[in-house]
């Protein structure tokens, strides 16, 4: 089936890509002259031989011409020689599709200038939602929500913000002196309410409110409105209630510097960001726990917790299990709060655990496909999502679409309301009960406004050509998790076979498809020797834009391991195991270990059709270089 999926890294479907392009482009012009038959062409048929038509027709063709010879210097994802960055071939459902609603240019901010597009955009959350296991019903009044974005970043901004509306909405419920409801005792209390609890008060808020007349229902909702914090802001909010400190984000080390870039955005501010330790460049559950009863014991609301699903360093997996344990712990101490995932990286790989009717996969039926995936832990996490709060998965990685579609998805959509805007010229009507009907008018729920249907075709389409499960759409993670581990098996083997030039180690095992290696030329016990090392390799193994690609064998990537990152124990271990001296760590200002970062999402690294593996040859090429660089 996958030989379908792409057009391949020698073009091998392009008959079957240009096919589709030419019947859909065909189909949009039939529709074009067939919207109104009666009216007259407005542009003349003779008009292709007057001189300015071939003048700019000319001219169009000289600019795209010189666009198209500059862009062969792009870097070449589709190849399995390119192991570098999260990118690889894309989904030709999904690339088509795309291709086919461009011409129609929907804009997803509402069903007024996307009528099927945002419907599709909506459906399409829906299967992300599936696929992690929260409810994917629209009859079921905690259906879940999720939406497209231009990609994980923006998601986390999105979880950001809802987390925040509903942590201050109980507050402010207190401040407008709304009857009893079940509204919590004191602000302490109602500003850490666990998520689903806030979320059960704002139903009870909304059918109170139905129950009113509606002068008086007009009454109240403004007293509320200006007890809001989106109504005072930040600055307003809590000098209203100086007793209320603002909540922190606890996140591991290793997350994404979004949130660093979120939280300044609300004004929240970076102080409010708490890294916590890691374990194996793993969340450190011990180090979660001693924060949190820190925060209880200081009256410090938390916002949420951030596990990383699939960091972009190493693709390791963090405990979302003992996460939601640790919320359901503090919970029953009066300490709430929400739980995000960002799955940017390793959402897809859900659809390893996941039965076509739904159900989460058991572990052993997960682990005789493979050698060593998934271990217990990383079956755990995932089981685990459907306990979380809300996810970021980014379809533009190893969904294997084009970019501009990241998504964000919470597991119940009612929260949506505490932070829909409304503008007259773009929405109109009362908001609807009906699901479906209720997010047509897309842009009051989401923080962008003028945002692409065609990426919501193409992601739709993907998903519905390949469902989100494991004998579907999991087939391609499937092949990648395999590569992964015969990629770790040959590091070993090279590790072996040139240890008279270099030592050589795969620092973490990987939890996903991306695999770091770790390198010191034989005999160095110095790491500013050893970083230079890696760096010359690195020149042979990146995009350089000033010389033809074609020289390049294969393509990858770099990042480093700091000490305040990896802590004490696991870098000596890392460093004892190349023979580098500790106590060069700090010399010249070497406070860090630069190793390569192999990122293995194409499908074809493992060519059985032809007998190729570019993994051995990957490691036949890196075999020269490190020859190569010992010798200069």
């Amino acid at each position: 089936m996958l030989d379908a999926c792409f057009l391949g890294p020698y073009g091998e479907n392009d008959t079957l890509l240009e096919k589709l392009v030419v019947e859909f482009l065909r189909d949009h012009v039939h529709w074009r002259r067939n919207f109104h038959p009666e009216d007259p062409p407005a542009i003349p048929t003779s008009a292709a031989q007057h001189p300015q038509y071939q003048a700019l027709e000319a001219k169009m063709r000289r600019e795209l011409h010189q666009i198209s010879a500059a862009l062969k210097q792009s870097v070449p994802f589709h190849s399995p020689r390119y192991i570098g960055h999260m990118a690889s071939d894309l989904l030709l459902p999904g690339l088509a599709a795309q291709i086919l609603a461009l011409p129609y240019n929907p804009n997803n901010v509402s069903e007024d200038a996307a009528p099927i597009t945002v419907q599709l955009e909506i459906q399409a959350g829906l299967q992300l939602a599936r696929m992690l296991g929260y409810p994917s019903d629209p009859a079921r009044p905690d259906c879940a929500f999720g939406h497209l974005a231009s990609g994980g970043t923006l998601a986390n901004y999105q979880a950001l913000r809802l987390a925040l509306a509903l942590k201050a909405f109980p507050v402010a419920l207190r401040a407008a002196g709304v009857p009893d409801i079940g509204v919590p005792e004191d602000d302490w209390q109602a500003f850490n309410l666990e998520p689903s609890a806030a979320i059960d008060l704002l139903v009870r808020w909304q059918g109170w409110l139905a129950t009113l007349g509606e002068g008086e229902r007009r009454t109240w909702r403004e007293r509320f409105q200006a007890q809001r914090l989106e109504t005072l802001g930040l600055v307003g909010f809590f000098a209203r209630h100086p007793e209320l400190k603002v909540p922190q984000v606890l996140a591991p080390i290793t997350a994404h510097y979004s949130w660093s870039k979120g939280l300044k955005m609300l004004g929240l501010g970076r102080d409010q960001l708490r890294l916590l330790a890691t374990r194996g460049m793993r969340l450190d559950p011990d180090d979660l726990r001693r924060t949190l009863d820190a925060c209880e014991r200081e009256r410090q609301p938390v916002l949420m917790v951030v596990a990383v699903l699939g960091s972009t360093e190493y693709g390791t997996i963090d405990p979302v299990d003992a996460i939601v344990q640790a919320r359901r712990d503090m919970g029953a101490r009066g300490l709430g709060f929400g739980i995000h995932v960002d799955a940017a990286w390793g959402g897809y790989l859900a659809t390893l655990f996941r039965n076509p009717d739904g159900s989460l996969r058991a572990l052993e039926d997960v682990r005789h496909e493979y050698r060593d995936f998934p271990q217990p832990e990383v079956h755990a996490a995932f089981a685990a999502l459907a306990d979380t709060d809300s996810v970021t998965v980014d379809p533009h990685k190893l969904g294997y679409l084009p970019y501009g579609t990241g998504a964000f998805i919470c597991r119940d959509h009612r929260a949506t309301a505490l932070v829909a805007e409304h503008a007259d010229y773009v929405f109109s009507g009362e908001p609807s009960d009906d699901y479906l009907t209720r997010y047509r008018q897309l842009g009051q729920f989401i923080p962008e406004g003028s945002k692409s249907g065609a990426a919501a075709a193409a992601v739709y389409v993907a998903h519905r050509v390949l469902p989100l499960d494991h004998a579907g759409f999991g087939l391609m993670p499937r092949q990648t998790v395999l590569a992964a581990e015969a990629f770790q098996a040959r590091a070993q083997r090279f590790a072996a076979e040139t240890g008279h030039l270099v030592a050589a180690s795969v620092p973490f095992a990987p939890d996903s498809n991306l695999v770091c290696l770790a390198l010191n030329p034989a005999g160095n016990r110095d790491l500013g020797a050893a970083n230079a090392f890696v760096r010359r390799l690195y020149e042979e193994l990146r995009c350089d834009p000033h010389r033809p690609l074609q020289v390049k064998q294969f393509f990858s990537s770099i990042t480093t391991l700091q000490r305040s990152v990896v802590g004490d124990a696991e870098m000596q271990r890392i460093l004892d195991g190349l023979g580098i001296d500790p106590a060069t760590m700090d010399h010249d200002h070497a406070d860090r270990l630069v190793i390569l970062r192999h990122t293995l999402m194409n499908p074809h690294l493992i060519d059985r059709e032809n007998g190729i593996s570019y993994i051995d040859r990957y490691f036949e090429y890196l075999g020269a270089l490190v020859a190569r660089a010992g010798q200069g």
